[in-house]
């Protein structure tokens, strides 16, 4: 009697033994495999941040583009604009030079001034052009 119940107890201890260690060669596996499925995780974050930070920057890049078109387009009509004024106040001196002489009111001095008037708007519409014709080219 003795024997047989030493014998049960050597057996269950037996199989708590191999049951133990069964456990154990199954739970470093698991581990590795969750370790394994958290680190893929973690590179399908990181790779979705990367291209919505990249995708984010294409966003500002043609943002920043449309921004540098609109500011050329303005720079070329307020150009043209600048070139159209100073034409006008070239053919208006004009006038009011031709009516002077023709009604001999102006001095020598006066028409000095507005020659020299009409000179300098006409440098200032050359330069204009010169800077209009960069601005087309861009």
């Amino acid at each position: 009697m003795k024997r047989l119940f030493l014998v049960i107890i050597l057996f269950s201890l037996a199989i708590n033994l191999t049951s133990a260690q069964s456990e154990d060669h199954n739970t470093p596996l698991i581990d590795k495999e969750a370790v394994k499925e958290q680190e893929l995780v973690i590179k399908k974050v990181e790779k979705q941040k990367k291209k919505a930070a990249k995708a984010a920057k294409d966003l500002e890049k043609t943002e920043k583009k449309q921004k540098q078109e609109a500011k050329l387009v303005n720079a070329i009509g307020s150009k043209q604009k600048s070139i159209s004024k100073n034409e006008k106040k070239i053919g208006s001196i004009q006038q009011k030079l031709a009516k002077g002489q023709e009604k001999g009111k102006l001095s020598p001095d006066d028409i000095e001034k507005m020659n020299a008037k009409i000179e300098k708007l006409k440098t200032t519409i050359t330069k204009d052009k010169e800077k209009l014709a960069k601005l087309k080219k861009k």
